[in-house]
């Protein structure tokens, strides 16, 4: 008899129930979604600003964004400093002018800016009516001597349907002026049609 078969059997636990994650938290964790298509923000000889793709969920959605820098004339000291203004993203919803700014605006008018933190960090999160969106972190990058190239991922709630969505960047320090690409609310719908739970069968 091995040493640890007389072991007592650990005590069973009770089962704790799950608080709901509200919907601007982030993506359903039990969804496989549907996809649109990205396009381009900005192009230019020296940098590139592109939606690689939208996931739709139930509650919101998924932007996955790349943005991508040649080196032109620069000097070392130059594009050192470029890769790692490279690598920035707001870092507190106090102050999302820094690094790489990114909001919507929904056909209704309403507005929200990317930010670090959600609702829960500042306000009652009972009177959340959005539009919210998160920065949720990068989606890694490289470099070299020749380019760099990062992503990002930001959570949009609630899912904008009625009409069309205006996507704008703007990063002032990297040279990318004010930019902007239309989401469009049918295509947004349509996904939402693909998309499945992984419990309902």
């Amino acid at each position: 008899m091995s040493f640890f078969d007389d072991l007592p059997e650990p005590p069973e636990q009770a089962r704790q129930p799950q608080p709901l994650r509200p919907g601007w938290a982030g993506p359903p964790s039990d969804e496989l979604p549907g996809v649109v298509p990205g396009g381009f923000l900005h192009t230019s000889p020296r940098m590139v600003v592109a939606l690689k793709l939208v996931e739709v969920y139930s509650t919101g959605c998924l932007l996955d964004l790349v943005w991508s820098i040649r080196r032109m004339d620069e000097s070392d000291q130059e594009w050192r400093e470029i890769v790692e203004e490279s690598y920035n993203h707001p870092r507190s919803s106090l102050d999302p002018r820094t690094g790489l700014q990114l909001g919507v605006s929904f056909a209704d008018g309403r507005k929200a800016v990317a930010a670090l933190h959600g609702p829960a960090a500042f306000e009652d999160t009972d009177d959340v009516t959005g539009p919210v969106l998160t920065t949720l972190g990068g989606g890694g990058g490289s470099n070299n001597g020749d380019y760099v190239q990062f992503a990002g991922r930001y959570w949009l709630w609630p899912l904008p349907l009625e009409g069309d969505t205006t996507l704008v960047a703007r990063w002032e320090a990297l040279g990318l002026p004010e930019s902007s690409l239309e989401l469009s609310g049918v295509q947004l719908g349509d996904a939402l049609g693909r998309g499945r739970n992984y419990w309902s069968g």
